[in-house]
């Protein structure tokens, strides 16, 4: 049975991680969209303002992150991915284009996997992590992980402590909605006009309730974010607030996903 090694002192895990997605959300939604500069705008804004604006919280309160980039998206922003290294953060894995592994023949989501290794390695860092997008895996996905060199997940949502994949030895760091920014700032139109978007109070309060079940248990505190929703100006400031909260809680230890999945046995 696998168990989190913490460090001395440390009660629970907490991980800031981002989907650095950009333009690539909307291209694998549908193709057309390449043709629609104001639909893929909204992912752009992640690239020209909301990257920065998270940096710079991240570097105030001298927190470290895991960024999962899409390789086409490290392709389209060089100048950002190098910042994000610069400043000491993570790159995680999360496809080559934003594709979803179901829609991949085992070959066809191999040449993802490679494509998108090599686009972020190119930046001078080792990539072990991967995070599917939209949090799908095929029945190819582990074995291609182990065949590749990666040493973690962050794709499931049956735990709130890491674990290992039995057949595979890949750990995983498991996610969940609650914790994620899109299901309540994310807006499209079309066939959700009755949708709300949530207020950054609101999901200040479920996150900050979440993170103290999960750290009264003892377990890992996985918060997913995209710099196209949490890069809005009072969404920022309302980060800045929840990681100062959890900052607050010494017992807790912040940490890189890589860092974590290497504290797993």
């Amino acid at each position: 049975m696998s168990s989190l090694e913490l460090p001395a002192g440390k009660t629970s895990a907490f991980v800031i991680s981002f989907d650095f997605d950009a333009e690539e959300v909307w291209l694998a939604e549908n193709p057309e969209n390449a043709n629609r500069p104001g639909v893929l705008s909204q992912g752009t804004y992640g690239a020209k303002v909301g990257v920065g604006l998270v940096l710079d919280t991240l570097d105030h309160l001298g927190l470290p992150a895991t960024f999962f980039t899409p390789g086409r998206v490290a392709e389209r922003y060089p100048d950002q991915m190098r910042e994000i290294v610069a400043h000491g953060h993570e790159l995680g894995h999360h496809g080559y284009t934003h594709t979803s592994p179901t829609k991949l023949s085992k070959s066809e989501e191999l040449d993802e996997l490679l494509k998108g290794k090599a686009a972020l390695e190119q930046f001078g860092v080792e990539v072990t992590g991967y995070r599917s997008p939209s949090w799908e895996v095929s029945p190819n996905t582990f074995d291609l992980l182990v065949e590749n060199g990666f040493t973690y997940s962050s794709s499931m949502m049956d735990d709130i402590k890491p674990y290992v994949h039995p057949a595979h030895k890949v750990v995983e760091l498991p996610v969940q909605w609650m914790l994620d920014d899109a299901p309540y700032f994310w807006f499209s139109v079309g066939s959700d006009w009755n949708r709300t978007i949530r207020s950054a109070r609101d999901v200040e309060e479920i996150w900050r309730e979440e993170f103290l079940g999960i750290h009264g248990l003892g377990g890992l505190t996985m918060l997913t974010m995209h710099p196209q929703f949490i890069g809005r100006p009072s969404r920022v400031a309302m980060l800045e607030r929840f990681l100062t909260f959890v900052k607050s809680h010494d017992e807790v230890w912040i940490a890189t996903a890589g860092e974590v999945a290497k504290a797993v046995k």
